[in-house]
């Protein structure tokens, strides 16, 4: 034989053969992608193909080839690393009742034997005794354990184990017998070796011969598996366990066993090739991995066979070929999961594979993509959007709108792997900030709150939740935007007047004094409010559009003139008449009061509650009516001012709040190891210090500069803890995500503190940073 014939054989692996069935059913399950009957050589199976042998049924009984039990016929299994003899010990044997689905559901008791192969049950306990049937017990095999609520429900004490293609489900009358089923069985499974799939083994035949092409080809041409099919697929290409979801996974959401979901998940994949639409069917595929992470090695396997063995299509524009359907949901697959280590090699060898079959081709083009890919993918949160899914097979980038405090905004390119500290750095280099000694950030923003985005967040992934939030809620509710902000303010100083920095510190100094977190007093609050439509619009004119109330000044103030106003108590009306008591002699068919209080209280108390309602609507409004005109009066005086000297004018006065760019968090209770405790306080985060202040008040009750700060994090699941010196001080907040965000916010300070002492270490005699230590809590880990 030649010695390149030799060295073919020598890379085959041998026993490459499927059993067939022996029940004397037509058999259709032709596991992992057997060869097509047109496919078969001259001579019966090459030594590298996977075949399907059908053993025939005697009239006697089964063959000796059929003596292999069912559910090891798909399966390629090492040699036991137990070393069992062939007359396998026993482990267990007793009595159970196994649960018979017919008409209805009954249990029957039957005679149970457990060695180390099987789980086999018999009509009695005598030694002749005909077996009724077998369980083989694999690697793959997996068992529910005994529960209360099946013992509630039957008076039994039931175990459920699954097997490839049956599953029994066993009660016992007694917990510890139950228990001590449920042990040995679970011990005869994880004795088992590793079973391996064909498709496994291949892939490492592969991989040892990678840098022999030739033999490459050989294993690719006699195993139709690894290449592209019509056929459906009955069994997955890796191994999965048997048994039901239930109990790990999603149940909720209709998936039944990995098994069956692989199957599913390849029918999808056939669907590309015909659909008008391929991308909810992609976002379909992509969602079952996400919600099921073993199938992701799975169906990267499943594109890997469906993009290998295809002929490099012609592209006649606009029309696209429908086997470039598996590279774009390979695309979208690369830039959403990695793949495990083994998987990931093959995928790598089938890239550089079709790179040197087909160059210059879609699909290299493809491949190339794909590799660099998998060079930045992280395991998403979120499935990819519409849009990107749109732009990904196209092999292009998408375009993220980023807002600025006030009306402004810039459009961004990013990839599905841009990072937010990355898109952070894109719009600094973008708007010449880089220098700046502030540090900024981005934000989901809404209408109603904010909230900081860590730095390693995948932005891709945001982009998906506010789609996903659009869809659910209305579009009133679901205006989310990012937006890039200041973030530690360290030097607020030193920033010059006429740099888009500035214009960021005069909006974001608005932003607060309209949620109300500027102290200062309301001759000051319609000072600022003035001095922002002069900023805005320029010197008053009836004709100007202005913005309303709401966006100039802080709603909490006129609300509390108004219900000030109301709380007065009002001289009763001398008009309205004295209530009448029933004539003595009139009986009452109800004790007195009881008819009111029973059946018209609540409507009285209804129409009150709406008539003051309207009475305080009134009042708002009759009261912002009057602020508006302050304020307008005072924007009449401002003639002539320029839109910078209003910013300044305007930081001019926030700037007497000692707090000033210091960053506010509403805590509900506060108290410390001394003893002192307050409600409803705010926690200031600033650059030096932390300070906390009684909401309204300008002066601190309390400041702790960061030197005296040992330690900080969250102590509890809403309550954040910081140390100063010899003092505990306890924070608690309904609002769980404030305590991630002051974590997030005062690690920041910290860094950018050490940051800037490293710098300035030649300035300085010793050049030390001193960095608290940060809590670890498992409930909310920071």
């Amino acid at each position: 034989m030649p010695l390149q014939g030799i060295s073919w054989f020598l890379c085959c692996r041998q026993g490459f053969s499927l059993l067939g069935r022996d029940y004397g059913e037509k058999e259709e399950e032709e596991s992992f992608e057997l060869r097509c009957k047109d496919e078969t050589t001259y001579n019966g199976r090459g030594p590298l193909e996977v075949t399907l042998s059908q053993p025939t049924r005697t009239a006697n009984g089964p063959s000796s080839i059929s003596d292999v039990p069912d559910e090891m016929r798909s399966l390629i299994i090492e040699k036991s690393k137990m070393g069992f003899d062939e007359d396998p010990e026993l482990v267990v044997k007793g009595w159970l009742y196994r649960e018979v689905r017919g008409g209805w559901i009954r249990q029957r008791r039957h005679w149970f034997v457990l060695t180390q192969d099987s789980l086999d049950y018999y009509t009695s306990q005598e030694k002749n005794a005909r077996r009724l049937g077998t369980l083989v017990l694999t690697s793959l095999c997996s068992i529910i354990w005994p529960d209360k609520q099946t013992y509630k429900e039957t008076g039994f004490w039931s175990i459920t184990v699954y097997g490839r293609k049956h599953c029994y489900r066993l009660y016992a009358k007694h917990v510890n017998e139950a228990v001590h089923w449920a042990c040995a069985i679970q011990q005869v499974i994880d004795s088992k070796a590793p079973v391996e799939t064909p498709t496994q083994l291949l892939i490492r035949d592969i991989e040892e011969n990678k840098f022999n092409l030739e033999v490459v080809e050989q294993i690719y041409q006699h195993n139709p598996i690894l290449k592209y099919t019509q056929n459906p697929l009955y069994a997955p290409l890796l191994p999965f366990p048997y048994g039901s979801l239930d109990h790990t996974y999603h149940s909720g959401k209709g998936y039944t066993t990995l098994r069956d979901e692989a199957v599913k998940v390849f029918n999808s994949l056939q669907q590309l090739e015909t659909a008008r639409e391929p991308v909810p069917l992609i976002q379909g595929v992509l969602q079952t991995c996400l919600d099921l992470p073993p199938l992701q090695d799975e169906v990267y396997c499943q594109l890997v066979k469906q993009t290998s063995g295809v002929p490099a299509p012609d592209l006649p524009a606009p029309d696209v070929p429908a086997n470039l359907r598996y590279w774009q949901l390979l695309t979208c697959m690369s830039c959403t999961f990695q793949p495990g280590a083994p998987v990931l090699k093959y995928l790598r060898f089938h890239l550089k594979r079709v790179q040197s079959l087909h160059p210059d081709s879609e699909m290299d083009n493809y491949a190339s993509f794909i590799s660099e890919a998998l060079e930045k993918t992280r395991c998403r949160e979120c499935v990819p959007s519409w849009e990107e899914i749109q732009v990904l097979m196209s092999r292009q980038e998408m375009m993220c709108t980023v807002h600025y405090p006030g009306p402004g905004s810039c459009q961004v390119p990013i990839s599905s792997h841009t990072t937010a500290d990355e898109l952070v750095k894109k719009i600094l280099e973008r708007l010449g900030l880089q220098h700046s000694r502030n540090t900024f950030a981005l934000f989901e923003q809404s209408a109603q709150r904010e909230r900081p985005i860590g730095g390693s967040t995948i932005i891709a992934d945001i982009l998906t939740r506010f789609e996903n939030i659009f869809t659910k809620e209305s579009e009133s509710d679901a205006q989310w935007r990012l937006c890039f902000k200041l973030y530690c303010l360290l030097d607020t100083e030193s920033i010059p007047t006429d740099s888009i920095e500035y214009t960021f510190l005069f909006e974001q100094c608005h932003e607060m004094m309209v949620r109300g977190q500027l102290p200062a007093s309301e001759e000051d609050l319609q000072a600022l409010a003035a001095l922002r439509l002069q900023s805005l619009i320029g010197d008053f004119s009836t004709h100007s559009p202005s913005p309303p109330l709401d966006e100039l000044f802080p709603g909490h103030v006129v609300e509390a003139r108004v219900l000030l106003a109301l709380k007065t108590p009002q001289p009763p009306s001398s008009t309205a008449p004295a209530p009448q008591a029933p004539p003595s002699g009139c009986p009452q068919r109800f004790p007195n009061g009881l008819l009111t209080g029973a059946l018209w209280s609540h409507t009285a108390a209804h129409k009150q509650k709406a008539e003051q309602d309207l009475r305080l609507r009134g009042r708002l409004k009759e009261e912002g009516a009057l602020v508006m005109g302050a304020i307008v009066e005072r924007w009449k005086g401002l003639a002539g001012s320029s839109r910078e000297e209003s910013m300044a004018a305007y930081l001019a006065i926030a700037r007497q709040w000692s707090g000033f760019g210091c960053t506010l968090y509403e805590v509900d209770f506060y108290i410390s190891s001394t003893g002192s405790f307050s409600q409803k306080l705010w926690l200031g985060v600033a650059a030096k210090s932390v300070s906390l202040y009684r909401q309204g008040d300008a002066e601190a009750l309390e400041s702790f500069p960061y030197g005296q700060i040992c330690s900080y994090g969250v102590s509890d699941s809403n309550t954040f803890k910081i140390t100063a010196g010899d003092r505990d001080l306890l924070f608690e907040t309904s609002k769980v995500h404030l305590l991630t965000e002051i974590v997030q916010l005062m690690n920041a300070y910290f860094s950018a503190a050490c940051r800037q002492q490293v710098q300035g270490r030649t300035e300085t005699e010793g050049g030390f940073c001193f960095t608290p230590s940060v809590l670890e809590v498992p409930s909310l880990p920071v």
